[in-house]
Order: C-alpha cells, then sequence, then structure tokens
C-alpha cells in the first residue's frame, strides 16, 4: 500500500492571523452565521448567556488589563490553571493578543506537577480559580514566581481576571495588536500543550496559531458545516445547537475541537466545570444540549448508571467519542440510549492539535470500532516493524503529514527528532486501514497509557516508584478496564531490607503495597494512581541494551487479571 491521501483541502487557510484574529474578527466560506440572539458561551449553573460582542470585549478588556498590570507582552507565557470557566477562552485570545504564549495545565495537578510545567514553559503569569489557589500559589513560591503574578477567575484574596477586565475597558489602550507577516502564523507559537509523545515525561508541544486554525478548518469541511448537503433537521453542526463543554478545556480535545471549532460552527457552549454525572444528566436536560463531545468512561456511564432511564435523552443529535478507541459494542449499546443520535468516533492528538481523523457527515452511525476516516489534506502512511509499508488492512504504526503538525517539543531536541520525522508526525500507534480508508486503532506502540483519555506516561510513574526506599527496581504497565480504559500496574522490586522484613512477617507484603501505592497518589494527579495494583517480582525484565521489556509484563499483567477473574 502507498500513502493514502486524505481529500484535499478546499478553501485557503489564512496564515497571516492569530487564532482569535481568526475566530473572532474574521469570517470564512464554511463559518455559518450565528443570529445575534445565540450565545457563544453559557454558564451551566445560571444559565447566563455571553454574546459575540461580549466576548469580544472581555477578550480585549483583559488583554488591556494583563499589558497594563503585569506588562504582558510578546512571547511572555501565561498559564491557565483551572477547571472550565465561561472566561477560559477570553483568557487564552487576550493572552494571543498580546502576542503571548498560554500554556494550559490540569487543575488537578499537585504542586510538584504544576511546578513541572512552570519550569518548562517558564511562566510569568499563572490564571487560576480559587478551587487551585493555594496549589497555584505553592507552585509559584517554588518556581519564584510572586504570588501577586497568580490571579483568579473568581473572587478571592487575588486579583480576578473580572478586576482586569473592568481596568482594561476603562483605561485608555495600552498594546498594539500585531498583524502577522504572510506565513508567519505557521512559526508564531500560539500554545505549549502537554503531551508524553511517544514516550518519557510529559513535554511541551509547540504550536503555532496556524495549527488550530487550519484544523478548525479541516473539521469543517470534512463535517460539511455551512453545506446545504441534507434536510436542515439531519444536518451535523448548525448555528444554534448546543454543545456540551464538559471536557477540560486544558486538553487538545475542549480546547481545539469544543473552544474553536465549535464556536467556529455557532453552537453555543454549556460551559461546564467539573463532570458530573447525574449533574451532568441535569445540565443535558436544563440547557436542552442537543450535542455531546464525550471520552469512553463518559460513554460507559451513558450505558451502565441506573440514572439514565430517569431522562429523555431524544434531544441528542450529535455523540462524538475522542481522545481513546471507543468498543463496537459500547457504540451498539450507546445508540439504544440515543436513537436519534448520530454517533460515531474521531482521533487525534496533541501534535497533530487536535483531528487527525473522524466519522463521516454523511453516516448517522461510524462504523463501530473505526476512528473515522483522514481528514482533509492529510497524508498516511502505515510502517511495519521492519520499516516497510503495510497494505490495507495489515497492522503497523500510522505516521501522518499534516497542515496542522507542530512545531516539535519545546527545549527537547532528541524527542522531537523521534516523533518529527521528515516532515512526518510518528503517532506511535499502530493501526490497520481498510480500503474504503476507515481507520482503525489496533494497539499503541508507544509507552503511552490511555486513562479516562488522559495520557499517562510509565516512564514518569517509574521514577516516581523508584524514589519509594522499598523499591528497587520496577516496570509499571496498564491493564484493561471497561470504565477507565486502561489503569496503571505497578511491577516492583524489592530491596533486599525490605525482602528481610516479609520474610519475617508475611503481614508486611500487604503493608509495602499499602506504602507505594500511598506514595504515588501522594505524589501524582488522581488518574496517575495505581489503581491496577502492584505486584512483586523477582527481576524486572529487559533486553542487553537495558531497556524494558515492557510487553513482557503486559502479557503477565492480563494473565493476572484474567487469573482473579476466574476466582
Amino acid at each position: 500500500m502507498s500513502e493514502i491521501y486524505g481529500p484535499s483541502l478546499e478553501t485557503s487557510v489564512p496564515d497571516d492571523l492569530t487564532l482569535p484574529q481568526f475566530i473572532l474578527d474574521s469570517s470564512h466560506p464554511l463559518r455559518p452565521i450565528r443570529p445575534s440572539h445565540v450565545p457563544w458561551f453559557i454558564e451551566d449553573a445560571g444559565g447566563r448567556g455571553v454574546g459575540h460582542e461580549e466576548v469580544r470585549a472581555r477578550t480585549y478588556g483583559l488583554a488591556n488589563g494583563l499589558s497594563l498590570r503585569f506588562r504582558v507582552k510578546e512571547n511572555d507565557l501565561v498559564l491557565i490553571f483551572s477547571p472550565n470557566h465561561i472566561d477560559y477562552a477570553a483568557a487564552i485570545w487576550a493572552t494571543h493578543r498580546l502576542g503571548g504564549v498560554v500554556s494550559c495545565a490540569n487543575p488537578a495537578n499537585n504542586t510538584n506537577e504544576l511546578l513541572y510545567q512552570l519550569k518548562v514553559v517558564n511562566a510569568s503569569l499563572i490564571i487560576t480559580h480559587s478551587s487551585s489557589l493555594q496549589t497555584a500559589l505553592g507552585a509559584a513560591q517554588a518556581a519564584g514566581l510572586p504570588s501577586e503574578r497568580v490571579i483568579t477567575f473568581d473572587e478571592s484574596n487575588q486579583i480576578s481576571v473580572d478586576a482586569l477586565i473592568q481596568q482594561g475597558l476603562r483605561s485608555e489602550p495600552n498594546f498594539v495588536e500585531r498583524r502577522l507577516r504572510k506565513g508567519e502564523a505557521k512559526t508564531k507559537v500560539a500554545f505549549l500543550s502537554f503531551s508524553s509523545g511517544t514516550t518519557g515525561k510529559p513535554k511541551a508541544v509547540a504550536i503555532p496559531h496556524y495549527a488550530p486554525i487550519v484544523n478548525v478548518i479541516q473539521m469543517a469541511q470534512q463535517q460539511k458545516v455551512n453545506k446545504n448537503y441534507a434536510p436542515w433537521e439531519e444536518q451535523r453542526y448548525r448555528p444554534g445547537d448546543i454543545v456540551a463543554g464538559a471536557l477540560p478545556f486544558f486538553h487538545i480535545y475542549g480546547l481545539v475541537v469544543i473552544i474553536n471549532f465549535m464556536t467556529f460552527c455557532g453552537l453555543s457552549i454549556v460551559v461546564i466545570p467539573k463532570f458530573n454525572f447525574t449533574e451532568f444528566l441535569e445540565s443535558i436536560a436544563r440547557h436542552r444540549i442537543s450535542h455531546l463531545l464525550l471520552v469512553p468512561p463518559q460513554v460507559v456511564l451513558f450505558c451502565k448508571h441506573p440514572a439514565v432511564k430517569n431522562y429523555n435523552l431524544n434531544g441528542v443529535r450529535l455523540l462524538m467519542c475522542g481522545a481513546a478507541p471507543l468498543s463496537a459494542s459500547l457504540v451498539d449499546q450507546i445508540v439504544k440510549i440515543m436513537p436519534n443520535a448520530q454517533i460515531g468516533q474521531g482521533y487525534g492528538m496533541t501534535e497533530a492539535a487536535a483531528t487527525i481523523a473522524m466519522f463521516s457527515a454523511d453516516e448517522k452511525l461510524g462504523v463501530p470500532g473505526g476512528a473515522g476516516r483522514l481528514s482533509p489534506g492529510v497524508v498516511a502512511k502505515v510502517v511495519k516493524d521492519d520499516g516497510t509499508l503495510a497494505g490495507f488492512n495489515e497492522p503497523g504504526e500510522l505516521q501522518v503529514k499534516i497542515p496542522s503538525i507542530a512545531l516539535g517539543y519545546l527545549n527537547n531536541d532528541e524527542a522531537t527528532k523521534e516523533t518529527f520525522v521528515n516532515g512526518w508526525l510518528r503517532t506511535g500507534d499502530e493501526v490497520v486501514i481498510r480500503e474504503d480508508h476507515e481507520v482503525f486503532i489496533v494497539d499503541r506502540l508507544k509507552e503511552i497509557m490511555k486513562v479516562k483519555g488522559f495520557q499517562v506516561a510509565p516512564a514518569e510513574l517509574e521514577g516516581c516508584l523508584l524514589d519509594h526506599p522499598d523499591v528497587s527496581d520496577t516496570c509499571v504497565v496498564p491493564i484493561l478496564d471497561s470504565y477507565s480504559g486502561e489503569l496503571p500496574m505497578a511491577f516492583v522490586v524489592l530491596n533486599p531490607n525490605t525482602v528481610k522484613r516479609i520474610a519475617l512477617d508475611p503481614a508486611e507484603v500487604r503493608r509495602v503495597k499499602v506504602s507505594i501505592i500511598k506514595h504515588v497518589a501522594d505524589n501524582k494527579v488522581a488518574y496517575k494512581h495505581l489503581a491496577g495494583g502492584v505486584e512483586f517480582v523477582d527481576v524486572i525484565p529487559k533486553n542487553p541494551s537495558g531497556k524494558l521489556l515492557r510487553r513482557v509484563l503486559r502479557d503477565r499483567a492480563r494473565d493476572l487479571v484474567w487469573s482473579k477473574s476466574k476466582l
């Protein structure tokens, strides 16, 4: 099989605009006209809607306030460490108006995890929320960032985003927004988003403004946005439709697909700060949400949770699942629960600035188990272990050439060379592509787990485990889980003194395991905890060069899980 080409991009893509200039200030042939009464964002709790002019005004006011108060300027890094918030997008776009760069962090990170990100990106300002404030202040102090440079979306003892907006709106302009030179959007960094790539600790992916802009246009073309391809009631994305903004905005899925693509399409985003399933069902009913963008664990809840039977979900018109593969059996179940919905999957990654493939707008139901078809402008090849190209229906690593490709990893040439090779992006995913160009994710070749849709690098957990006094060597592998997709399990070689303690008192086995699990829980965000458990082994298998033979232990973990299920 030679290289596979997705459809050609049919329209031009501006390469001299920043992301807010594209989203807030410009028009495009694929962009529908949003009626003036249709809000861009809706607060989940209170139902307050924020329309286009208010979004633009708040973005400008915040940009001016940041310039006046903190002298934020070209290439300064603003780190957003917060749950979803009605002003989250404005904070991103305001930073971009000033020529700055945004790095979004998981609000569940602990102080050490946030400190790591602060140091990697060299942040000059943190925008957080009162619920994450103490962690933000602790990390800022450790990074040498003054506490007054930590601001909050809501009211607290710190200066608030709204106060900055009001200051910016009542003051004379303190900045001049720069228009990029022709082609500069392809090199001007907009985001430093964190990904584990194909291996190792999380790395800062440098994403230029052009990447999310072209990805939005790719999705709009593939999804036939603003095209009269079907009766109005059957068209997938229409101005006035309402989408659930429940996925975290710090994640590339929420950042590009929800915040930018959905606003481009004219949908209203219900901003949901924290996902709680029964409250989510209430939000769907309260706001008449028609579009659900989810990850597999959330789909599992719709299929299994007893509260679902109390709600009428016939108004859901679209369910899109991404971030991790969704099994065919779950698709079969969810179809019965949402009979009127178009249901399918998309596939992408941070290094691609979101989407690589998506299920067709011509299908009410995507191919069960399939990740969709290649987006416009994408070229793909499937590479076998020996470096030759696979044929149709043959497995191999998916490599793609995409217009939305990232620039590489910040200050990490070695990792960049491993993942970005001669214009090709190595996805690290083993796939099969059928003759009809449907993509199926078979396995992950990269050493990355997907827990509830989030990336977990085994090497990061192994480094944490080796800090535990009882651990001499370790290897972390995934085990399958019907809800989370995968869970981390640690194989551990104990140090000799611990082995002696256990020989004297077998009850030490449980105590040591509990201690190891607690050590990880104390140092890592919740989805990185060792929910798959800890198993003691005499030796960690390695090849002659010392590389962990992770697949050997993955197979052993699978056998252990199977054995326990039979007890």
